[in-house]
């Protein structure tokens, strides 16, 4: 699903702020334009919010400016009071929907999902939906790269369907050394040409695997991206969503302004740990921590990384602890691993181990038989089932 961008109409700095952190809490990613003026007509917003609590004639007029500049966009008027009279006047002048503050979540969560259901269906005559992964270590070290880059390999392997992958790790991304290639361009300066960031200029500044893969790579900056590039880096993920069908994105292992734009852009979480104790409480850490910032619980995924059955913490523990099933348990292969990384070739293009298979399946899970443009991996007699 394509990430909806909404806009909120109001003077009032914390009415501002807890609708965007309602917005974001919902099982539908959307981004919240902070300034309309700074985007390009071709990013119209999804949704709009319009505060018409304590000045109804201007809000009014709001939504009447809105509905004339953006026919498609769903304009969401918000009161202090139920009123029939402003309902009427709102709806007249072009409001899909009518909420008092505060609103009921169940409700106002509903009306995003039809929105973003709208959406999706003037958009299927044109392209399929976006998506976009998240993939974010428990701990550094945790092997989040390495599942994040073989899994985008296989996704612009099997569907031939754009893909991208994303370092937004500062200075130390490793995306583009995994994948042996010597970017000339990275995130920083997609983020500072967003104004002219069209399908033309992507492709000057990313760099095309052999798979099909593109690839942004990480600033070369310690400091950058930093706080004050969040709400581009969050511009970047809507116009990326607009190109290409699959946005892959390494989030590093730690949660910052930057990856937490990524995180309220993901269809779906991807938290990578390993099966020892520190690992799990990170997890568990960052879990509760990403419920706290309002990104929705519902999109985090559990991965499993160097899976042993020797390990003393087993796959029930490692649940139990989490409160999430683990979506897929990659096993313990350090040789092969280590071979891929230093030779700069993905494990699916590089052997055909039980690792690759295993990839090849989680990959296969997430895409769906739909958009499956390849035969299955020829099965394996293997004690460890299932994804990563």
């Amino acid at each position: 699903m394509s990430q909806l961008a909404a806009i909120v109409v109001s003077q009032d700095e914390e009415f501002r702020h807890q609708i965007g952190c309602l917005l974001r809490a919902g099982g539908v990613p959307v981004g919240v334009i902070e300034d309309q003026r700074a985007q390009p007509q071709a990013l119209a917003p999804d949704l709009a919010l319009v505060d018409i609590r304590a000045d109804a004639p201007s809000g009014i007029a709001a939504i009447e400016r809105l509905r004339g500049t953006f026919a498609t966009v769903a304009i969401f008027a918000v009161a202090a009071r139920t009123d029939p009279e402003l309902i009427l006047q709102a709806m007249r002048a072009g409001a899909n929907e009518f909420f008092t503050w505060p609103p009921a979540e169940e409700s106002f969560h509903g009306a995003v999902r039809r929105t973003a259901a709208r959406r999706e269906t003037k958009d299927a005559s044109s392209k399929p939906p976006s998506a976009t992964l998240v993939f974010f270590g428990a701990k550094g070290g945790a092997g989040t790269t390495t599942v994040a880059v073989n899994c985008a390999v296989e996704l612009a392997r099997l569907t031939k369907r754009p893909a991208i992958i994303v370092d937004l790790k500062a200075c130390l991304g490793e995306v583009a050394l995994f994948l042996g290639v010597r970017p000339r361009f990275t995130v920083l300066d997609a983020i500072e040409n967003l104004h002219r960031l069209d399908r033309d200029f992507l492709k000057e500044l990313v760099v095309r695997h052999k798979s099909g893969l593109e690839i942004l790579a990480a600033s070369e900056q310690f400091d950058r991206p930093n706080a004050q590039d969040a709400g581009a880096v969050e511009e970047l993920f809507r116009i990326l969503s607009r190109s290409h069908d699959f946005i892959v994105i390494d989030a590093g292992n730690s949660i910052n302004s930057c990856s937490l734009a990524a995180l309220y852009a993901a269809d779906s979480i991807f938290l990578v740990t390993n099966p020892d104790v520190p690992s799990v409480r990170n997890a568990q850490r960052l879990v509760e921590r990403v419920r706290q910032l309002g990104a929705s619980a519902e999109r985090i995924r559990i991965v499993l990384n160097r899976f042993a059955e020797t390990l003393m913490i087993g796959p029930k523990q490692i649940e139990t602890a989490l409160g999430y099933s683990i979506d897929q348990m990659f096993s313990s292969d350090y040789k092969t691993v280590s071979t891929a990384l230093n030779s700069g070739v993905p494990l699916a293009l590089a052997n055909h181990s039980e690792l690759a298979a295993q990839f090849n399946r989680f990959t296969r899970q997430i895409i769906g038989p739909a958009d499956d443009q390849g035969p299955p991996p020829p099965e394996k007699r293997s004690k460890f089932l299932g994804l990563l």
